[in-house]
């Protein structure tokens, strides 16, 4: 199929441009592990700078899905989501269908804004785990001194380890909180891995990767969120099939703005600067060695200038 997925880089195609940014910066980074390319791994302090010598303190979902309501501080005693169908039914459902294509872009992942969008969304996940669980602060001030909504996606690792932060961001108007999921595992029913990292193997374990975390979001924060990611983007036809049937869209992005938070500021800068309307970007906001925050600032500043809105996904 033809990609979707921009990286924006004169005489190369989107998808050699795609492949550049995932196994060229790995080539880079060969030590960090393919890891890093998922925004999983932390990076050293001169892996992501190098380039300023400075380190950072067409859709396939039918319309877009309302905003969320006031966020809550404190845990919910009532059980604010209840998936339409439980393990056992979702199991008997998708069992033994095959799994069909793997990847970042199959058939039904939402890629960008709704036909007709005129803005762009720029969305960040935080992905937990050892070297995964901090979060970019210089970023997070960059998206609020632009006053630039953002849309975040939240693996419940991150989660139990920046209860605090989290609470802070979801009561933050600029910004929305999406589903990353529970263990960061590519939604794959066989199993198969994405930059090392083994997929959840069944229908049951693809069930919990969305729906634990989807539950501990809304049960802990009071958020329910409208869209899925899963860890590392990668998902088969089984779990989109799955995602939609519970509820979510699963949403993916045209444009990588940071490659799993690997690119230097100046190449950030150039993808966001880039954004097209109807473009969805995908970046990091759990790096703090990374180029993402000093390039995203300068990717909005010449963005602005081209009069394109920055929206959050419920908002398009």
């Amino acid at each position: 199929m033809q990609s979707n997925t921009r990286v924006v880089n004169a005489g190369l195609t989107r998808r050699r441009l795609l492949r550049f940014a995932l196994d060229g910066v790995a080539g880079a980074v060969g030590l960090l592990g393919l890891a890093a390319l998922s925004g999983c791994t932390e990076l050293p302090e001169s892996s992501a700078t190098s380039a300023t010598g400075q380190a950072s303190a067409p859709a396939t979902a039918s319309g877009s899905a309302p905003a969320y309501g006031p966020a809550k501080a404190s845990p919910s005693a009532e059980p604010l989501f209840s998936p339409s169908l439980s393990k056992k039914e979702a199991t008997a459902k998708f069992a033994r269908r095959a799994p069909g294509q793997f990847g970042l872009e199959v058939p039904g992942i939402q890629l960008a804004l709704p036909s007709g969008a005129r803005g762009v969304a720029l969305t960040f996940d935080a992905c937990g785990g050892a070297h995964g669980s901090k979060m970019d602060h210089q970023l997070i001030e960059v998206l609020r001194t632009h006053k630039t909504p953002a849309t975040l996606f939240v693996n419940q690792r991150w989660a139990r380890s920046n209860r605090q932060l989290l609470t802070e961001l979801i009561a933050d108007p600029l910004f929305e909180i999406a589903n990353h999921g529970t263990k960061h595992a590519p939604l794959s029913v066989a199993g198969q891995q994405a930059y090392g990292i083994p997929g959840t193997g069944s229908v049951a374990a693809a069930y919990d990767e969305i729906v634990l975390n989807q539950r501990y979001l809304a049960q802990e924060f009071g958020v329910e969120a409208r869209f899925f990611r899963s860890g590392t983007a990668h998902m088969d036809q089984v779990g989109v099939a799955l995602c939609r049937k519970l509820g979510l869209v699963p949403m993916n992005f045209t444009v990588n703005m940071d490659a799993g938070a690997t690119f230097p500021a100046a190449s950030v800068a150039t993808q966001v600067s880039a954004m097209k309307a109807g473009d969805v970007g995908i970046g990091h906001f759990n790096q703090p060695k990374s180029g993402t925050a000093q390039g995203v600032d300068r990717g909005l500043k010449k963005l602005a200038d081209t009069g394109i809105k920055v929206v959050r996904l419920t908002s398009a």
